[in-house]
């Protein structure tokens, strides 16, 4: 491969995975929702499952790389994440397998209409204070998580609310290569009370499970192969970028995290639904 070729390729994928790595890391949601459209847009004519399998990887190395910078801020809940990475698993192996039953048309005018409507939502509820923990019982869940620099959260939530949803969460996010932070960072925070930084990190740590179950469902399946000098380069990006969003989320309010996703989401679901038609 001539130097040529090999920059309008490939080069151009780092600063993306750079893009994608340090804006996903932020808000917790993985970057997938702003790489699967830029993905779709970039390769018109590949099939879903191919574009899926690249973005469910990048995922994958961008929440590992970013949940080590989180578990350096001491900001992850492990029992939670573990709980819902495990309920994930199921959802992410459908939900990979599944992409290679749908149309190239009806997958952008989901994943645009999805995008539209939490967009929506999180303009109208961009957050809220975490309620102050409730009595410990068999599925309501009492943590206090202390980060390093201090700050401690003290919540409570619904386990098996929890569960169910991360299997919702693990479907449809495999299913979409979008990594499922864009849902799962409001269900954890508008549903299961969690502090929004704390929502983010744990969101990070699970999505770095789910995202790896569903790039071995791809590999097994044979659709990853077509997509993996794509995955290299633009995982050489989000390394660099999730310590980089991780570092800086210190400094940004829960409440700016929250309307940042929603940005994103709007004009990213815009742009897919227009090349749908």
């Amino acid at each position: 491969m001539d130097i040529a070729t090999l920059v309008h390729h490939y080069l151009w994928l780092i600063p993306v995975g750079l893009l994608v790595g340090s804006y996903g890391t932020l808000i917790g949601a993985g970057g997938g929702f702003v790489l699967m459209p830029l993905l779709l847009i970039a390769y018109p004519n590949d099939n879903v499952a191919t574009l899926t399998s690249i973005s469910l990887a990048v995922i994958c190395f961008n929440a590992s790389s970013g949940s080590w910078a989180y578990a350096r801020m001491k900001r992850i809940d492990y029992k939670s994440g573990i709980v819902f990475s495990l309920a994930t698993t199921p959802g992410a192996i459908l939900g990979a397998l599944a992409t290679m039953y749908i149309p190239r048309r009806q997958f952008d005018l989901v994943i645009g209409t999805l995008m539209i409507v939490t967009c929506i939502f999180l303009v109208l509820r961009p957050g809220k204070e975490a309620k102050p923990a409730h009595k410990h019982t068999r599925f309501h869940w009492i943590r206090e998580i202390t980060e390093a620099d201090g700050a401690t959260h003290a919540f409570s939530y619904n386990s098996l609310l929890a569960i169910i949803w991360s299997v919702f969460v693990g479907f449809f996010s495999s299913l979409l290569g979008i990594g499922g932070g864009i849902i799962h960072v409001p269900v954890l925070v508008h549903l299961l009370n969690f502090p929004v930084h704390i929502a983010t990190a744990t969101s990070h740590f699970t999505l770095a499970f789910m995202a790896f179950t569903g790039t071995l469902t791809h590999v097994a399946s044979g659709t990853f192969h077509h997509g993996a000098m794509r995955t290299v380069f633009l995982g050489i990006g989000v390394l660099a970028g999730a310590q980089l969003g991780a570092h800086y989320s210190s400094r940004i309010h829960g409440d700016w995290i929250i309307r940042s996703l929603a940005l994103a989401l709007g004009f990213v679901g815009l742009r897919v639904l227009y090349s749908a038609f």
